[in-house]
């Protein structure tokens, strides 16, 4: 009977039309698991600031200013971080809040890592592996080179996917082998079925001390994120400016000037070290002016939808110092500046070599000009030597001429230069001749009576003369295109009337009219222009034999005496290059990374400001040559609030304002959990 009464009761239930769920507690785990997979199915985000696309392109700062000791807020002294340390924690950080592929369709955000400097270079190519991306991060390394973001970003366009129109739509290209013939990742001139490829997201961890900021252009369709790493409140003094000059009459007198800038509110005074081969000489102390009052200005331009602000810097204090010495002898000079709470030391020190006071020896070489002779004969030189070309053909043959600093040909090119070769090794002063190519100097003819128009006066050669009295009878068409090695130091109607020549074995300035034609040798200032022109090519000899000072990024050039041998280069930290001599006894190497110290060493004759010393192979001639930043704009520390692009001015973010958070995997694993309580609740209930 109680098994029909149970066969009722279930017939009324189904009957029931409605009925309440009762309470059951592994139906709301079941219910939550699966709004909890629900959930993640949507991929739930938090973004902070704007949509980024899938292909990033990391860019980090490692020029001479990330070097400043002010990445950490809360760091001081010892346990400050540098900038770039601060940048490549902040890099990993964006890496680490990219999208990862999953199993529901969603591709893996993919980026690229560059460093750069006023060079730059791929440190990882294109991948979603983020383990890749962080140990690329981390293997970037501090350098002194200025900062210039050109070349990086041409870098990042050449690796940036094509894509080309074609009757079956568009389709896309390998980065390794573009076809399109320019790399800048929009549209090719002459090419309309060249479309940009993806859009890609910069993101610059720099300072943005930053130069050629005007060739960053990308495409309407990118982003550009500026990381601004460091302290705005920074501030700087630093060397950026050092030179040694011998005076011209009395060349055992030396002056070395020291420019110093300082970027405070306030004025600073510092103390100035001088040290003559790593012994102090002399201390001077000197007061830095703060710098000018601040500005902001807006500024509209054709590309930008509004007016934007852009930031006006803030033009640094400037001061000098300047210590005289008796220097007959070659000299090591490293300059020290010193001041309390400095957290960027790489300008605080600068090194110069200061060849040994010798005077100039010259050979003219002329068929007889009176004026010429006249001019140089007033002059304080340790020889003067009156040649005619035949005689000095003989000199060059016999190798006599060699002992020759500074050779003034009149109506002369050098021996062993035909018409379209390049100038024979030396130091020349040509009066009246034109060189040829491969200097890229065209001679069209002559073209009568004419006047200079504009010189270069802050050049060594034409400083404090003034041309606008001279008159020249005969002048020459000349032609000079801007690919030419030869620098134009003086212009005429008819083209340049001054040019100076500097190539891998030779020197020389040239007069391309003829001084016995004008009237230039009746006015003071031609006597003052050979000074000039001979000094300088004189220095220009000394500095290419040990007196040199290199900036950071440069190519460290030097010529060595002939037959120099076994040619080692050791760089500050130690390490050891071996170079080899080429012709004429040229060695290279660079772009140097670092300042300080370099030294060259090699077996054979040393040169008049080199060092012979002594070793277990036997003695070797060694050159040092000095590396400094001397850089205004690098010194100038204190971070960009913005960067001005091509198209469009970015203003500095933090970090965290780009962060994104994604929750659906935090989902999918409370959906589990929740599922597991349920299973363990079931069993309870079975077994209980």
């Amino acid at each position: 009977s109680t098994l029909l009464w149970k066969k009722a009761i279930q017939d009324l239930q189904a009957n029931a039309p409605f009925q309440k769920l009762r309470r059951n507690i592994l139906l709301l785990l079941q219910l939550l698991a699966l709004a909890a997979a629900l959930f993640a199915i949507a991929q739930p985000e938090r973004t902070v600031g704007e949509a980024t696309s899938a292909r990033h392109v990391i860019m980090i700062d490692r020029s001479a200013s990330m070097a400043a000791l002010d990445g950490s807020v809360q760091g001081s002294g010892d346990d400050a971080l540098t900038r770039l340390e601060a940048a490549k924690q902040a890099a990993i950080a964006q890496i680490d809040s990219l999208e990862e592929g999953d199993l529901f369709g969603a591709d893996a955000h993919e980026a690229m890592v560059i460093a750069f400097d006023t060079t730059a270079e791929v440190v990882q190519r294109f991948t979603p592996d983020k383990a890749r991306l962080r140990a690329a991060i981390e293997s970037i390394t501090q350098t002194d080179v200025p900062g210039s973001i050109k070349e990086a970003f041409q870098l990042a366009q050449a690796h940036r996917p094509r894509a080309r129109s074609t009757d079956d739509g568009p389709s896309e290209s390998s980065p390794e082998t573009p076809e399109s013939p320019e790399a800048s990742g929009g549209e090719a001139e002459g090419d309309a079925g060249v479309l940009a490829g993806p859009p890609q997201t910069f993101h610059l961890f720099t300072d943005g001390r930053l130069n050629h900021l005007e060739t960053f252009l990308p495409t309407a369709a990118d982003s550009v994120i500026y990381h601004r790493i460091g302290d705005p409140l920074t501030t700087n003094v630093g060397i950026t400016g050092l030179r040694a000059e011998r005076a011209y009459d009395q060349p055992a007198l030396c002056t070395v000037f020291v420019g110093v800038q300082n970027t405070a509110d306030v004025d600073v005074v510092a103390e100035v070290e001088l040290l003559l081969d790593g012994v102090p000489t002399a201390i001077r102390s000197v007061t830095i002016p703060a710098r000018d009052s601040a500005g902001v200005t807006d500024v509209q331009q054709d590309d930008f939808d509004e007016t934007d602000r852009i930031e006006q810097r803030r033009e640094p204090g400037r001061s000098g110092v300047v210590f005289e010495l008796n220097l007959p002898e070659r000299a090591r000079a490293t300059v020290r500046v010193r001041t309390d709470g400095d957290v960027f030391a790489t300008d605080d020190e600068g090194t110069i070599i200061i060849p040994p006071a010798t005077q100039t020896s010259v050979a003219v070489v002329t068929p007889g000009n009176l004026f010429l002779t006249e001019a140089l004969a007033g002059l304080p030189l340790a020889e003067l030597v009156t040649l005619t070309p035949a005689e000095f053909e003989a000199m060059t043959e016999s190798g006599e001429a060699e002992r020759f600093d500074v050779v003034v040909l009149d109506g002369l090119l050098p021996p062993g230069t035909p018409e379209g070769r390049a100038l024979a090794p030396g130091r020349w002063l040509i009066l009246g001749a034109v060189p040829g190519s491969p200097e890229g100097v065209t001679d069209l003819g002559e073209a009568g009576f004419t006047r200079f128009l504009d010189w270069k006066r802050s050049h060594p050669v034409l400083r404090g003369l003034t041309l606008d009295p001279v008159r020249i009878g005969k002048a020459r068409r000349i032609e000079v295109p801007e690919t030419s090695a030869a620098e134009v130091l003086a212009e005429t109607p008819a083209g340049p009337g001054i040019i100076e020549l500097i190539t891998a074995e030779a020197r020389a300035v040239a007069v391309l009219f003829d001084v016995a034609e004008s009237t230039w040798p009746f006015d003071v200032g031609f006597v003052v222009f050979f000074a000039s022109a001979i000094d300088h090519l004189d220095a220009g000899a000394a500095l290419e034999t040990g007196g040199s000072s290199v900036r950071p990024g440069e190519i460290l050039s030097q010529r060595l005496p002939l037959g120099a041998e076994g040619v080692r280069l050791t760089t500050p930290d130690g390490g050891e290059v071996e170079l080899v001599a080429g012709r004429g006894g040229r060695v290279t190497w660079g772009p140097v990374q670092n300042r300080g110290v370099y030294t060259l060493s090699w077996r054979g004759v040393a040169g008049p400001a080199d060092l012979v010393e002594g070793g277990p192979v036997g003695e070797r001639a060694t050159r040092e040559i000095g590396v400094n930043l001397l850089d205004p704009f690098e010194s100038d520390a204190a971070p960009a609030s913005e960067v001005a692009l091509a198209s469009q001015i970015v203003s500095a973010r933090s970090q965290r304002e780009t962060v994104v958070r994604r929750y659906w995997r935090w989902l999918l694993l409370g959906a589990l959990a929740i599922i597991m309580l349920e299973w363990y609740i079931y069993n309870r209930k079975v077994y209980v």
